[in-house]
């Protein structure tokens, strides 16, 4: 008897849902995942009691990501109590130590191109001291930590990856919309992609319209 071949399909997540009609439009477009932010300079940052009525409209198996820029402690414990999020994302300059230290899955975030990423090895040697994260998080470098819109050299990160053994799943963000997340997906081939401004109309205001494009271009990509 025949068996099927599997056929891999990225897995989409949609960061800095401010807003329950943008919530309830990703998760009915089909989304994996959605991020909510904590990280005050952003547009996009929420407060605990908005995190907290957004994390009850999200679904089973539908996974919620709390976002983090080099946090105190009380802070991630206090969104660790009001969103009860599946996974955290640490964006900044966190230790290994310290994304371990919630007892939590989490995601590690790196900007490729930053200094001390802006070569091949050094991004891979900065990836491999988080063996232990659930994924690496792969964005573009600029002072806002996430969601400029901006985009990152793929060819550097394909290296960076071709000398890596056993990484971790990849996510990949920085600057995607509908209109190149097709190749880049086709380059990369990661796990998941991630995107947040490539799907508004303004920051931390998502579009109906764009994000039902970027999931189809996923698809047709996959």
């Amino acid at each position: 008897m025949m068996v099927a071949k599997s056929v891999k399909t990225s897995r989409i997540k949609i960061c800095g849902i401010t807003r329950t009609q943008d919530l309830a439009c990703a998760i009915d477009a089909g989304v994996d995942a959605i991020g909510f932010v904590f990280y005050p300079p952003s547009k996009r940052c929420l407060s605990l009691e908005t995190a907290e009525q957004l994390g009850r409209n999200v679904p089973v198996f539908v996974s919620s990501v709390a976002l983090f820029v080099n946090p105190d402690r009380q802070s991630v414990m206090d969104v660790q109590h009001a969103l009860r999020p599946s996974l955290l994302q640490f964006h900044g300059d966190e230790t290994p130590d310290w994304c371990r230290s919630f007892d939590m899955p989490y995601l590690k975030a790196f900007r490729v191109g930053a200094p001390g990423l802006d070569t091949a090895d050094k991004l891979a040697s900065a990836c491999m001291m988080y063996s232990d994260a659930a994924g690496w998080l792969f964005d573009s470098y600029s002072p806002a930590f996430g969601g400029s819109g901006q985009r990152f050299n793929l060819e550097l990160l394909e290296q960076a990856l071709q000398s890596m053994v056993d990484p971790r799943p990849i996510v990949l963000s920085g600057g995607l919309d509908r209109d190149n997340v097709a190749q880049a997906i086709q380059l990369i081939r990661p796990w998941a992609v991630d995107v947040s401004s490539g799907v508004e109309s303004a920051p931390g205001i998502k579009s109906d319209e764009k994000i039902r494009a970027f999931v189809h271009s996923v698809r047709s990509a996959d």
